[in-house]
């Protein structure tokens, strides 16, 4: 009989419908049976030997709550829930039909695996494993409605003590990449130490979340320039490490953000179940992805009631050539636009793994690096400002400044007029760390919308002190002179907007949550702590945003 490897993970849900991913161990059906009488079936498709399932399940009533049960092939008993599970039911909440119930954003990024309960934990508690544990223990209470996860959900470049010994037991780690991933079937391995952690497997079983990558989805500093990615492609092992992060990521990531629709229109996902195994036809898709990033589209666009999101691939959508940068080729920044601008939402959500907005000091450095890397000051400072790139990680959307600009114009544009939207929230993570900022216009002439950043990382991973500390002089006044500087040297023109940090910076594991109901909106953090020996999520700050 058909056993379950992974999962199940909730993904899109509507009012009437959802989709709930799983990875079996052989062929088969499976099947989604729900306590109210919705269900739904499909059949596993087969990668590199694995079969997986994303299940559409029709039925729902708008307003509920349902608990539901997998099957899989002619099994008499459920695999899920799993025996003598000591969590509650999972269960499918469907959104009413008017906008009367709040919708609870939660996000974050850069989750490294939490090692197993009866090992010491080096970064702390684990802000996800902590937000199950509270749920688990008042299924009634409050939870979010959806899970933001903004990128970095498995480290393929920095692996922990339990996969490198799995990856030595394959092959020698003397041969490159060593301790890192190298493939399809190791990358599986990843999502198994991520998402077979017990807390977690069942949050995301029963709260539906929606997913971006960043950087060490693949690999650090990925895409981060022309010359980096020309090096990449010299080494004999990028190529299958590339198009394994790609694949993976389309099978364990991309393909539940989106809507039942949208994957019956999807003629890969046609192909890559119609075939016997799958393999071929998703390995050619990742190869054309990564040969030219106008091929594929992972953006995309989610509406929860009047609330809309827009989430943005930062990674694999960039111009890289020097004289043109860009953090979003034309036509992904033409759909970015046209979605902005559709109107007809209460609150715009902009999910981008990388901050638009940084401390002041760090945003003129990215600036002034991307003018040395284009040879304003002539080729050794081009050098110079490559090698600093790469080793300070300067690739956020101040490192491209004429995105940078677009991305301000767009969201001013997005915010103004008659119909405009109450909020604009950029959501971001990466930095290891949490703030809040918020952009000004010179002349009070800004848009009608409330304009915010609002970054929170990690979930669970860790942060040098000297890190720290920059954190906190980029924002200062001192830090602000010295950014003006480098503004100088480098001849680039000042940013359109000012802006100023509002909250934090605070560190620590963590998660950001939105709540939105009508015109009104707020935004909570929440820091997971050990207190007296016992773990839990505590409020560092809310704050009222309209």
């Amino acid at each position: 009989m058909a056993r379950l490897r992974l999962g199940p993970l909730l993904r899109y849900v509507d009012g009437s419908t959802a989709t709930v991913w799983v990875e079996a161990d052989r062929p088969c059906t499976a099947e989604v049976r729900c306590a109210d009488g919705a269900k739904g079936t499909a059949h596993t498709f087969q990668i590199d030997g694995h079969h997986y399932a994303i299940v559409p399940v029709t039925g729902l009533r708008p307003g509920t709550e349902t608990a539901y049960e997998v099957r899989l092939g002619a099994a008499d008993a459920p695999v899920w829930p799993l025996p003598d599970s000591p969590f509650p039911p999972s269960t499918i909440r469907t959104p009413g039909e008017g906008d009367e119930e709040p919708l609870r954003v939660t996000f974050g990024s850069c989750r490294w695996a939490a090692p197993p309960s009866d090992e010491h934990d080096p970064v702390g508690p684990d802000a996800l494993d902590t937000l199950a544990a509270r749920i688990a223990a008042d299924p009634d209470g409050e939870r979010p409605d959806v899970l933001l996860l903004l990128g970095d959900q498995v480290y393929a470049d920095q692996t922990s003590k339990a996969t490198r010994r799995y990856l030595a037991a394959r092959r020698s780690l003397a041969d490159p990449p060593g301790d890192q991933v190298a493939d399809y079937e190791e990358y599986t391995h990843l999502y198994y130490e991520s998402w077979l952690d017990p807390e977690v497997r069942w949050l995301l079983s029963t709260v539906p979340s929606c997913m971006i990558f960043d950087d060490h989805d693949v690999i650090d500093d990925w895409n981060t320039s022309a010359a980096w990615l020309a090096e990449m492609r010299a080494t004999p092992w990028w190529r299958e490490r590339v198009l394994s992060g790609l694949m993976s990521y389309w099978v364990h990531q991309h393909l539940g953000n989106l809507p039942p629709a949208e994957l019956e229109r999807s003629e890969l996902y046609a192909a890559v179940c119609r075939a016997p195994d799958g393999t071929d036809a998703l390995r050619a898709f990742a190869a054309a992805s990564d040969a030219d990033p106008t091929a594929t589209r992972w953006s995309y666009r989610r509406d929860f009631g009047r609330v809309r999101l827009l989430m943005v691939d930062t990674r694999a959508a960039r111009v890289l050539d020097e004289q043109n940068r860009a953090m979003l080729d034309p036509d992904e920044a033409r759909w970015l636009r046209e979605q902005a601008l559709e109107g007809g939402c209460d609150h715009l959500l902009i999910g981008t793994s990388l901050p638009w907005l940084l401390p002041h000091l760090i945003h003129d450095a990215e600036g002034w690096n991307a003018a040395l890397c284009r040879g304003e000051r002539g080729e050794r400072w081009a050098r110079f400002g490559e090698n600093l790139r790469r080793r300070s990680d300067l690739e956020h959307w101040a490192a491209f400044p004429a995105s940078f600009e677009e991305l301000t114009s767009l969201i001013a544009e997005a915010g103004s007029g008659a119909g405009a939207p109450a909020t604009v929230c950029v959501l971001s993570g990466d930095v290891h760390h949490a703030y809040i900022a918020e952009p000004t216009w010179p002349g009070g002439g800004g848009p009608d919308a409330r304009v915010l950043q609002l970054t929170c990382s990690p979930v669970h991973n860790s942060i040098h002190a000297s890190i720290k500390m920059g954190f906190h002089f980029g924002w200062s006044k001192v830090g602000r002179a010295l950014g003006r500087r480098f503004v100088r040297h480098g001849r680039t023109a000042r940013a359109a907007i000012n802006w100023r940090k509002t909250g934090g910076p605070w560190f620590g594991n963590q998660l950001m949550t939105l709540t939105l109901r009508g015109r009104s909106a707020s935004v909570r953090l929440e820091q997971a702590r050990t207190v007296r020996g016992a773990v839990r999520l505590e409020q560092t700050e809310e704050s009222r945003l309209s």
